[in-house]
């Protein structure tokens, strides 16, 4: 049996400077990693997600708790020179520093990427915005809603004859995830080569990367438009409502066998013959008469039993899964893809974990719950950086650390 080594990055010490949701997720996914991840935070200006968003069902910060669990917490103001000061002296005790603020934040308050060579010359800064640290649209702010519509993801989501859909968390989470991904690139490339690097994410050309598909075919003069849940090259494609309350099944049919199978299924072995539905394309073209058909056939049916019948017959098809399906799997549950979580308020509650596992090495996963505001500035101002008590109870009176 291989010994264990460890999580990944173990050793690997982040300065995350980052708020919101994007950034705090890819420094998320890299303490899940092993790396030691202190978020410099200020009781001036709380990140916002530490505070209630009712918006997304719940009085509590549920993104906070999902994005900020696993992490460090010290006070730290950086609109006080000495607290610039003390941000360059952590950042030169750590391999990298993370920041999500507009393109020319950190500049301004003395910690841009040259800044912070100066005290670590091989540090890595990752910086993740909105359109990215150059170029003419570098100064526009933004959050999850505007990358998707930015990047023309938004545009292809939803259907024909309604509008662009917003893209909130799936932008964020997408984002952070990349940011994640350079990252480790980069700490990859000080190993090899000793040199730290800038590592430049634009959110909206996230969006745009996951849209590839489209932006080839629009280069060659095909006019893209929203589907819903339809394929251009098979039917029947979607999701089709069971006899369950917001149970629906997803039904996806490739090949004229699989579309034979389904007709022996749903009762209607003549259409399997029909040849207004002889092949794929042929299905396509008449895909509302076919969806009709699976829609009268599913609204009669348990979308569990459905989805097992189908799928004994090679046919592929799932029910569509709500929150509360993922949390309870007992799959997800074993390899720690759904994990719990402690809450600011003591609780307890079901989060994502990191999806990947790396053989002969710890599995990803969190050590720690979420942090209260300065929960840990003993230990690093005390213990990573040498401040003596005396000398933290002056920068708390003088509003440094604050």
């Amino acid at each position: 049996m291989t010994p264990r080594s460890g999580k990944p990055l173990s050793g690997i010490r982040i300065a995350d400077f980052t708020v919101h949701a994007a950034g705090p997720f890819c420094t998320h996914m890299l303490s899940q990693l092993g790396a030691e991840c202190i978020k410099i935070e200020s009781a001036q200006r709380l990140d916002i997600f530490r505070k209630p968003h009712a918006v997304y069902g719940r009085a509590g910060p549920a993104t906070f708790d999902q994005v900020a669990s696993n992490k460090l917490s010290v006070r730290l103001n950086l609109k006080h020179p000495e607290g610039v000061a003390l941000a360059r002296r952590l950042v030169a005790a750590s391999d990298v520093a993370a920041e999500s603020f507009r393109a020319g934040v950190m500049e301004r308050l003395g910690l841009g990427y040259a800044d912070l060579c100066q005290v670590k010359p091989d540090i890595v800064m990752t910086s993740v915005s909105s359109s990215g640290q150059t170029g003419p649209d570098s100064h526009f702010a933004g959050y999850a809603p505007l990358f998707g519509a930015w990047g023309g993801l938004g545009h292809l989501t939803g259907y024909e004859d309604g509008p662009p859909v917003e893209m909130r968390h799936v932008m964020d989470h997408s984002v952070g995830m990349n940011a994640a991904l350079a990252t480790v690139a980069a700490l990859h490339r000080r190993r090899r080569t000793g040199e730290g690097s800038h590592v430049d994410i634009a959110a909206r050309e996230v969006a745009s990367s996951l849209a590839g598909d489209a932006l080839t075919a629009a280069s060659a003069g095909v006019r893209m438009h929203r589907m819903g849940n339809a394929d251009p090259q098979r039917a029947p494609h979607g999701l089709y409502a069971s006899r369950q309350h917001d149970r629906w099944l997803s039904i996806a049919v490739s090949s004229d066998d699989e579309w034979a199978a389904l007709t022996g299924i749903i009762g209607k072995p003549e259409l399997a013959s029909d040849p207004r539905y002889a092949n794929a394309a042929a299905r396509v073209a008449a895909r509302d008469e076919v969806d009709a058909v699976v829609a009268n056939w599913a609204a009669f049916v348990e979308a569990d039993e459905a989805a097992e019948m189908l799928q004994e017959a090679g046919i592929a098809a799932h029910v569509s899964w709500r929150a509360e399906d993922i949390a309870r799997d007992p799959h997800l549950a074993e390899r720690g893809a759904v994990v719990s979580v402690s809450e600011t308020d003591g609780g307890h509650r079901m989060a994502v974990g990191f999806p990947a596992r790396f053989s002969g090495t710890d599995a990803p996963g969190l050590d720690r719950g979420t942090p209260g505001l300065g929960e840990h500035e003993e230990y690093v101002y005390g213990e990573i950086l040498g401040l003596g008590r005396a000398d933290r109870a002056r920068l708390v009176e003088d509003r440094v650390i604050y």
